[in-house]
């Protein structure tokens, strides 16, 4: 018996349907699809992976694994230190406090990261003191805290990504060396005498030159090797009174020296540089000297007790205490291990950093973008950058965590945190950038 032509149209209305269903779930991805992409990849399945995907616009939870455990931040802590700026400051960073006293000039640290550090070319608090007029004192004592964080590696000491948090930084703390005419330079000087100390070891041969300080001291080694005319270098040095009068006395013909004095309720301010300027120079290089400084500007701009837990403590309860999970969070880098938060927590403070900010354009300026700028600069590479997000990174740890743009022009919050995995970093981060890029071209 043939079917009839009703049966007939019947069976093929249904194989339409059925055909534009299918185009549909090629063109769209969804939740159970994201959570099978996680799953079934055969690089994140040998560790811990946490991940949280939020649709901004209907401010909703798309698709999560492991949202609510606690990892390892590593530098996604910067976002934490990120917020509290945007609470705590205005448009600058205060550069310094001073009161003046007749023909003197006082003043107090605030811990600002740009006094003298080479990326910022304007110094407003060197001009300023430099053409005040006045005998200038320094009134130390400030900072409460240590010259390293909580949980910090000491055998990182040498390491350009690991210089001393102090009171009143000066070079960004850290020597850098390089290679000019034919001779090493660097800034500030590295002499054979002197506040720092730069000596040849006499036994040993080093394959390549790099020169190693002294875990206690301003004492640099170089090995006999000869350098290389490419080779640069930078080395924190050790913060101590004595070397930030030195500097002081150099630079300032004002200066007569330091003075313990209790900061009054009302001084002046000098502000140092834009607040976004800052931002922006901690966020998308992932500065870990800014990072812990800011946390002292903050601490100075709101009267608070100068030291990172007091600015912290200040935020988690005044500012933090509607996040799904109590964040354990220790210092403004991200270098400690004692930090521990979950990927659903760190999708919130994102939510939280884009209405404080409440420009996307301004928001998306200071992050990392994907194939332009920052550290994710060689990943997601595309002709508009379509991810915006703070990376962190330690041995076994790598997380990434943002914002995230869809063709169709939806706007996502992301968590992807990795912990304790043994293989390449590197293939780490181009599953997220597969699995990332898969949401962008289909969610």
């Amino acid at each position: 018996m043939k079917p009839s032509v009703k049966l007939i149209k019947f069976f093929s209305l249904l194989l339409l349907l059925a055909t534009l269903s299918n185009l549909a779930d090629a063109q769209n991805i969804r939740p159970a699809k994201i959570r099978k992409l996680l799953k079934n990849s055969p690089v994140l399945n040998d560790h811990f992976t946490g991940f949280a995907l939020y649709d901004l616009d209907k401010r909703k939870p798309v698709a999560e694994q492991l949202s609510r455990k606690y990892f390892t931040p590593a530098s996604n802590t910067k976002l934490f230190t990120f917020y509290a700026g945007l609470k705590l400051l205005k448009d600058s960073i205060p550069g310094l406090q001073y009161i003046t006293k007749g023909d003197s000039l006082i003043f107090w640290a605030t811990g600002d990261p740009v006094f003298l550090h080479p990326d910022f070319k304007e110094q407003k608090v060197l001009s300023f003191l430099q053409q005040s007029g006045k005998k200038i004192y320094w009134a130390k004592g400030r900072y409460e805290g240590d010259f390293y964080g909580t949980g910090w590696a000491y055998d990182d000491y040498n390491e350009y990504y690991q210089p001393e948090i102090s009171e009143l930084p000066v070079y960004g703390n850290i020597i850098r060396i390089n290679v000019k005419e034919g001779k090493l330079a660097s800034t500030p000087a590295l002499p054979t005498g002197g506040i720092f100390h730069l000596v040849t070891d006499s036994a040993g041969s080093e394959k390549k030159y790099s020169i190693r300080r002294d875990i206690a001291t301003n004492t640099f080694h170089q090995p006999q090797s000869a350098f290389t005319s490419n080779y640069n270098q930078e080395i924190p040095f050790k913060t101590d009174e004595h070397i930030i009068d030195t500097i002081l006395h150099t630079l300032l013909p004002g200066y007569k020296g330091i003075v313990r004095m209790e900061k009054p309720s009302l001084t002046k301010k000098i502000y140092s540089a834009a607040s976004d300027t800052v931002f922006r120079h901690m966020l998308q290089p992932s500065d870990n000297f800014m990072a812990e400084q800011l946390l002292l500007t903050y601490a100075a701009e709101n009267d608070l007790p100068m030291n990172t837990q007091a600015v912290i403590g200040h935020m988690l309860k005044n500012h933090l205490s509607d996040l799904p999970d109590k964040p354990q969070w220790v210092d403004g880098s991200g270098l400690s291990r004692q930090d521990l938060f979950t990927p659903a927590t760190m999708v919130k403070l994102c939510e939280k950093i884009y209405d404080e900010v409440n420009n996307e354009a301004r928001l998306f300026g200071l992050l990392p973008q994907g194939g332009k700028a920052g550290t994710i600069r060689n990943y997601f590479k595309s002709d508009k950058p379509f991810v915006f997000a703070k990376t962190g990174t330690l041995s076994n740890v790598v997380n990434l965590s943002g914002y995230l743009k869809t063709r169709k022009g939806k706007t996502l919050i992301f968590s992807f945190m990795n912990n304790n995995y043994v293989r390449p970093t590197a293939e780490i981060r181009k599953e997220m950038e597969r699995i990332l890029t898969v949401i962008h071209e289909k969610y």
